[in-house]
């Protein structure tokens, strides 16, 4: 009869198999300086000015710049470097990988009539928008009396313990499937810390609802690892025409998908008098793949033979995103006198129902002065609001719970890009400087971010050859779970590029 009222419970309670939250959406709507090395070396401040792949990548009607046809292939080096504290820990750690980050064409069209129509561009790009590899540590004494204990604690709260322990002759395994299929993942959670004595129950009753720790008040060594690999790319489709000598008009149609793997590793212990667990290891690993669509418009007005301006507007985009995760959790306990090893190892992966997000809309201006032969100057500014990013369906009471969240902490966000050019017979020397501000009201979770850019080119003619070096550096104040163990690490980000591109006229 226990097992028909739960299944009856889990019917009801499908719409709560979800664990996505305000990071993953935050993750999928940022963008990265990335795309070739000229575009780089000016920091991204490219709106105004095309002739250039990742340029066509900003704004749409840069490749009616073009004067023929043209195509570009980019290989970048990334290193990030995290400095880390937490409490009274400081650690360093470090990651560099290579990638083709670019590559695309743009095909010409003169026309040859008297019409003010002069050309029409069909081209395809692929470009890498965010790069997600990255790891930290960070390990201290937490002096807060704050435990991993706090996390089940939350998830377990009004929760009937029938819900989130095994049957009798039920392995651990077929137990955490069961809860995760039919009652979720808050349930699922409880489940780990009861069954591994972190969590103890008010009364050994079926209706109890109310749970305390078996852990001691007091303070906590902590060690936690974050590793994550992957990223997050678009493949564009691009229209654009030249009208008379001054206006350009472009269209992009962009495909994106993800693939981001993370995992993370908590250590703790701890020897305060009366805790019956005295050490916790926490193991969850999170594997993400995505699809989806946005669009650009975008234009540039020549005012002058000088000067140009430029306006982008890029859609939402619109993602499906699909969801596995796996957990583990060991404990050392003396809850029945001698010392004993709990260890709940599932081995379970959990598959979670496709879910829609709707990241924010971009609008981008741009100014740019060209001193004939010699050389530019650029500048972009673009505004992008983080609190209108959604999950869907928002009819949906768990992300209807997320998105209120997302409105209330998150808020529009400023880019400033500027950047510059000057020739020397055919060499180019280039520069730029950009600033990010926090998606974040308190500009803390997230810090704002500041970058530089310096780079060579020499044309041979038909092809050049570019090399670009650029430099960013935010603080973030992350938090070591969004539940229950909130206690933040500070950890000081810098992500340095080493980009090459050969690009030539077709």
């Amino acid at each position: 009869m226990k097992k028909l009222n739960l299944l009856f419970i889990g019917m009801l309670s499908v719409c709560a198999l979800n664990a996505q939250d305000i990071s993953d959406a935050l993750r999928y709507s940022q963008d990265n300086i990335q795309g070739t090395a000229r575009f780089r070396a000016l920091s991204g401040a490219f709106g105004a000015l095309g002739g250039d792949m990742s340029a066509v990548s900003l704004n749409p009607a840069g490749a009616a710049v073009f004067s023929q046809s043209h195509a570009s292939f980019t290989l970048s080096n990334v290193d990030n470097s995290n400095d880390t504290q937490y409490f009274n820990g400081f650690t360093t750690s470090s990651n560099s990988n290579f990638d083709v980050n670019q590559g695309g064409a743009s095909f010409v069209f003169a026309n040859r009539s008297n019409s003010p129509w002069r050309k029409f561009t069909v081209g395809i790009a692929y470009e890498r928008t965010n790069n997600y590899d990255d790891n930290w540590n960070a390990r201290g004494t937490n002096t807060n009396n704050q435990s991993i204990d706090l996390y089940f604690l939350n998830y377990a709260d009004g929760k009937r313990l029938d819900e989130i322990s095994a049957f009798d002759g039920e392995s651990y395994s077929e137990a955490y499937q069961y809860i995760g299929n039919n009652l979720g993942f808050a349930n699922q959670q409880a489940f780990l810390g009861y069954e591994s004595f972190i969590l103890e129950p008010d009364a050994d009753d079926d209706a109890n609802t109310l749970y305390s720790s078996n852990l001691a008040n007091g303070t906590f060594n902590h060690n936690y690892s974050y590793a994550a690999t992957g990223y997050n790319g678009k493949i564009s489709f691009n229209m654009a025409t030249q009208y008379d000598d001054n206006l350009y008009l472009g269209l992009n149609l962009n495909s994106h998908f993800i693939d981001y793997q993370k995992s993370t590793l908590l250590f703790e212990n701890n020897s305060n008098s009366g805790s019956l667990v005295n050490s916790i290891e926490f193991d969850n690993t999170l594997a993400t793949t995505g699809n989806g669509f946005s669009f650009q418009l975008g234009g540039i007005l020549k005012l002058s033979p000088e000067f140009r301006v430029g306006l982008t507007f890029d859609s939402p985009t619109w993602y499906t995103i699909k969801e596995e995760t796996t957990q583990y959790l060991s404990t050392v306990h003396n809850y029945f006198g001698p010392t004993e090893t709990q260890v709940i190892n599932p081995q379970i992966v959990n598959i979670y129902p496709e879910y829609k997000l709707q990241t924010p809309s971009k609008i981008t201006g741009s100014l740019a002065y060209v001193f004939g032969t010699q050389g530019l100057l650029s500048f972009d500014y673009s505004k992008k609001d983080y609190s209108k990013t959604k999950f869907k369906p928002v009819t949906d009471s768990f992300f209807a719970d997320q998105n209120a969240i997302m409105s209330d902490v998150l808020t529009d966000a400023a880019t400033y890009r500027l950047g510059g050019e000057y020739k020397v017979k055919q060499f180019s020397f280039r520069g730029g400087y950009r600033f990010e501000e926090s998606p974040y009201k308190n500009g803390i979770t997230v810090g704002d971010l500041t970058g530089y850019s310096l780079g060579i080119g020499y044309n041979f003619g038909n092809t050049k050859l570019d090399i670009t070096y650029d430099q960013a550096n935010r603080t973030d104040e992350t938090p070591l779970y969004n539940v229950g163990l909130t206690d933040t690490a500070v950890i000081d980000r810098t992500n340095s590029n080493l980009t090459l591109t050969l690009s030539f006229n077709i």
